[in-house]
C-alpha cells in the first residue's frame, strides 16, 4: 500500500470516527457489552488490508489456533510500526472510549484510571513490561471457528476492543457470525452480532458493570468468539490498545 492509499485511509476513518454519533454508542456499550459502528471501512480499504495478510514481514507472529485450544484457524500479530491505518484507527478511537472506560471503572469501584491520550497509556503498559503490540488479524476457512475467550495480556487491561469485519458475508464466506456471552451471578446470556464488510463492532474486554439489583453496580463478565464459518474465507481486524507482555 502506498503512501497516498495510507493517507486516504487516514482521512475516511479519522472522519467516521469523529462524526459518530458517541452517545448512543455508549448506550449500547452500557446497555449490551458492544456497539457497531457501521461503515468504518470501505470495501476497498478492507481488501486491501486481507490483501496484505501474507506480507510475513508486516507481522511479529503467527498463532495457529488449534495448537493452542483457541478454535480453528490463525491469526498474526503486527509488529510496530503500525501500519497507518491500523495506527490511525487505534490513535482516533481510543479518546473516545477511554471517557468510557473511566465511567466503568468508577463505576465498579476499580483504583483505575485511563488516561486521555492514547500514547501515555501505552507508556504505563511499556513501563510495567507489556511492550508487545497487540493488534491482529485472523483469519479462518471452512471449519474454522473461535473459542469463547478475552484478550488478556497483562496486568494493563484496556476494557473496550474493536473487531472490524473485512470480509464480505455471504459473498467471501458463510456462517462466522460473531459470538457474545454475558455471565453475571444469576443469569447467562448470549449474543449472535452481525455484522456487514468494514463494520466496526466495539466490545467488551473482561468485564463490564450493569446495575444491581439493590442499586449501585454488579460485574459482568463477557466473552467473545466466532461460530463455525461453512464456506469462503473470513478475515478480521482487531483493534486491542494494550500491548501484551
Amino acid at each position: 500500500m502506498n503512501g497516498r492509499g495510507s493517507n486516504k485511509l487516514q482521512a475516511s476513518c479519522a472522519a467516521t470516527i469523529e462524526n459518530a454519533d458517541w452517545c448512543a454508542l455508549e448506550y449500547s456499550l452500557n446497555q449490551y457489552g458492544n456497539a457497531i459502528l457501521p461503515g468504518l471501512l470501505a470495501a476497498d480499504q478492507c481488501e486491501a488490508l486481507a490483501a496484505g495478510y501474507d506480507r510475513e514481514q508486516a507481522y511479529r507472529s503467527r498463532i495457529v489456533m488449534a495448537r493452542h485450544g483457541f478454535g480453528r484457524g490463525e491469526y498474526k500479530y503486527f509488529a510496530y510500526p503500525l501500519p497507518a491505518v491500523l495506527d490511525q484507527l487505534r490513535q482516533r478511537l481510543y479518546p473516545h472510549l477511554a471517557p468510557i472506560a473511566n465511567r466503568w471503572s468508577q463505576q465498579l469501584k476499580l483504583n483505575v484510571h485511563y488516561p486521555p491520550a492514547l500514547d501515555t497509556f501505552l507508556a504505563q503498559c511499556h513501563a510495567a513490561g507489556q511492550t508487545r503490540p497487540t493488534p491482529l488479524i485472523l483469519q479462518y476457512g471452512p471449519g474454522d471457528y473461535n473459542c469463547l475467550h478475552q484478550d488478556l495480556y497483562g496486568d494493563h487491561v484496556f476494557p473496550l476492543q474493536v473487531a472490524i469485519l473485512l470480509s464480505a458475508p455471504e459473498r467471501d464466506f458463510t456462517g462466522g457470525q460473531f459470538v457474545m456471552t454475558e455471565t453475571a451471578a444469576a443469569s447467562q446470556r448470549a449474543e449472535v452480532i452481525p455484522l456487514q464488510q468494514g463494520d466496526a463492532l466495539i466490545f467488551t474486554v473482561n468485564h463490564r458493570p450493569a446495575p444491581g439489583k439493590r442499586g449501585g453496580f454488579r460485574k459482568v463478565m463477557m466473552r467473545h468468539g466466532v461460530s463455525v464459518v461453512h464456506s469462503g474465507r473470513r478475515n478480521t481486524l482487531g483493534v486491542i490498545f494494550h500491548d501484551a507482555c
